[in-house]
């Protein structure tokens, strides 16, 4: 079933205890990034309200004892958007209470058993998948009902081999 406007809302939003999203495009092209996209590649400073609306919903996520977080994927070297993402994204989500994590798969010996699609899982009980066209364009979402164990043992993968977003950008500065 495709998920789209209150639809997509009320799926996300019905999560009772964590919401927990896997990101593995170098660059996602929504549309209500690229001005702002567009501001960091100049150089400009960082709007003050940059991203309220879901640091918003994730304080009200976490102040209801629910919990969020993601893996995202990168490989080095980082592109123009994880760059704007992890200066500009990354640190206000985390302000919000978003637990956010970094798979570097650079220098990965072996083949992470993880596939390329972006999804969210709920509850451990739903999946979502996100579909993007190659330049990073979301194609639109879609529940998943088929079987959830792959992606609960995803989950575990990514984040037995994550690293918290602070610990990742200290070694970036060394």
């Amino acid at each position: 079933m495709l998920l789209a406007g209150e639809d997509w809302r009320r799926f996300f939003d019905a999560f009772e205890r964590e919401a927990w999203r896997f990101e593995a495009q170098p660059t996602y092209t929504m549309p209500n990034e690229q001005e702002n996209v567009a501001r960091f590649l100049r150089g400009e400073d960082k709007p003050a309200d940059h991203n309220a609306r879901w640091h918003e919903r994730v304080r009200g996520y976490v102040e209801s004892g629910k919990r969020i977080g993601r893996v995202r994927i990168v490989q080095q070297s980082l592109t123009d958007y994880q760059r704007y993402q992890f200066a500009w994204g990354i640190p206000g989500n985390i302000a919000a209470g978003e637990d956010i994590r970094i798979l570097d798969v650079t220098e990965t010996d072996f083949r992470l058993p993880i596939p390329g699609q972006d999804w969210w899982m709920f509850d451990d009980v739903r999946i979502a998948h996100l579909n993007f066209r190659p330049d990073g364009t979301q194609i639109n979402r879609e529940s998943y009902e088929g079987d959830l164990g792959p992606y609960r043992a995803w989950q575990h993968t990514a984040l037995e081999h994550a690293v918290h977003f602070e610990e990742y950008v200290k070694g970036l500065d060394a």
